[in-house]
């Protein structure tokens, strides 16, 4: 129950003057143990300068990111939403200044002779001193929103760069892939033909050139499945980049081996992940929000004020002079009195749910630096499997060229020249897949560290009494 008392302006001012915020300390950052380092101990090589994925030394990458950058529509949604809610900040902010709408009291007097209409225009004021704390509550509400939509629009950012990079380097391995399986495809062909001029000579069996037939058409069979994931690459691409999905280019477009990554910027320690991650930003702003919910729950337990005033302009009509005027000032208290526990359990209502958020936050900081870790244990185990591979392509080479030359000579079988052709063609198969996925990792690797553009590496929120973050750090 809310009890409604008329005071003097005189002593609306004097509580005005002592209103107080009524918004908690959010817990953030400084309430998250973080480790020194990384517990990894490969690091990338170094090159401060620049955007991440120019570390490829790719133009064409550099040309995608960009254009992603700028013409992506889920980026543009999120600073469509980041408009709408700096629009609400504006106008919570409005809600501390006093409303003045125009009014006007129109009267008609009639008698048997004449009907004459007055017109009696004026204004009406309404003011909140906000003595309960309130409306600056829901400012900061807003602000942390706001805040919170700076971040979603850097973090779409992040997240799409990562996935063009990905796509990418799906659409070069592919392409590789595929210009392997011509080569491998002329391999068998021309094994193919050697056993065949056996055969007709007499000199091998009819099983032997069905088993160099099926192992060059499975070789075959691999092309459209090929094709099929470097369609989806090239389409995936196009609508990252705003554009229309069309058919994939040709190989020839796109040849050449799976980019290599050879330096990036620093990855700094587990603590800047705190200030450079837009998700955990988010997060952090969500706290915020959070807390400001607890403040405006809690000023329900304190008294409000409204002051209003009202002139109204008399004795006019259509055409006429003003001849004289009304005016009121005046103001109501409301104080809260009993309500059954209703505002307490929404205080507390809204004190669990930024508790849940934090803890939500810091989970959130966890499962980031899980995949910083993962991205750097994945690194050191590519480049080490690379190593081999390219080890077993030498030996499996030579193993081919001896048995080729053996077979030739009737002293080894078609089982071991078409065993070692088919441990050539799956050695250079695995390199080619474990240097996309090395590629891949490494771009992992900054999404999970949240390294932004170069471009945007400071985040601009619109916020006014809070201690919100006011940034990445490069």
């Amino acid at each position: 129950m809310m009890r409604r008392v008329l005071i003097p302006i005189s002593g609306a001012l004097a509580l005005s003057a002592c209103a107080t915020t009524t918004v908690p300390q959010a817990p953030g950052p400084a309430d998250v143990a973080m480790p020194g380092q990384f517990a990894a101990d490969y690091r990338p090589p170094l090159d401060t300068d620049g955007n991440w994925w120019e570390g490829f030394g790719d133009p064409r990458l550099d040309e995608l990111v960009e254009r992603a950058l700028a013409a992506n529509l889920d980026i543009a949604t999120t600073r469509e939403r980041l408009a709408s809610s700096r629009a609400l900040l504006r106008a919570a902010r409005g809600d501390r200044l006093p409303s003045v709408d125009g009014v006007a009291d129109v009267g008609i007097d009639a008698t048997s002779n004449d009907i004459g209409v007055t017109l009696s225009p004026g204004a009406v004021a309404l003011f909140d001193p906000d003595i309960s704390g309130r409306l600056s509550a829901q400012i900061e509400a807003a602000a942390a929103r706001v805040a919170a939509a700076e971040y979603l629009v850097a973090d779409r950012e992040r997240l799409v760069a990562a996935e063009v990079a990905q796509q990418y380097i799906e659409l070069r391995r592919t392409g590789e892939r595929l210009l392997l399986l011509r080569e491998s495809t002329r391999l068998q062909e021309q094994t193919l033909r050697i056993v065949t001029l056996r055969f007709e000579a007499g000199l091998s069996a009819n099983l032997d050139v069905r088993r160099a037939a099926a192992d060059l058409a499975q070789t075959r069979a691999q092309s459209g499945l090929l094709e099929l994931q470097r369609a989806r690459a090239a389409h995936a691409l196009a609508v990252l980049t705003g554009d229309v999905p069309r058919q994939a280019p040709p190989v020839d477009q796109e040849s050449g081996s799976v980019p290599a990554f050879t330096a990036g910027p620093a990855l700094g320690v587990p603590a800047d992940l705190l200030r450079r991650r837009p998700d955990l930003l988010v997060a952090e702003a969500d706290l915020m929000e959070a807390a400001a919910n607890v403040g405006i729950e809690r000023a329900d337990l304190r008294p409000s004020l409204t002051i209003s005033g009202q002139v109204l302009l008399g004795d006019g009509s259509f055409g006429g002079i003003v001849s004289d005027f009304l005016g009121s000032l005046g103001a109501a208290l409301d104080l809260p009195m009993f309500d059954g526990g209703r505002r307490r359990a929404e205080i507390n209502a809204a004190q669990y749910e930024l508790q849940a958020r934090f803890l939500e936050y810091r989970q959130g900081v966890l499962g980031v630096m899980g995949e910083v870790e993962n991205a750097l244990v994945a690194i050191e185990a590519y480049s080490n499997r690379n190593a081999d591979l390219e080890q077993a392509i030498t030996e499996s080479e030579r193993a081919f060229e001896q048995s080729n030359a053996l077979y030739r000579e009737g002293l080894a079988s078609l089982f071991d020249v078409l065993d070692s052709q088919r441990q050539l063609i799956s050695s250079r198969q695995a390199l080619i897949d474990s240097e996309a996925a090395l590629a891949a990792s490494f771009v992992d690797l900054y999404a999970a560290v949240g390294m932004p553009s170069a471009a945007s590496r400071t985040v601009r929120v619109d916020v006014e009494g809070m201690d919100a973050p006011q940034g990445f750090e490069p």
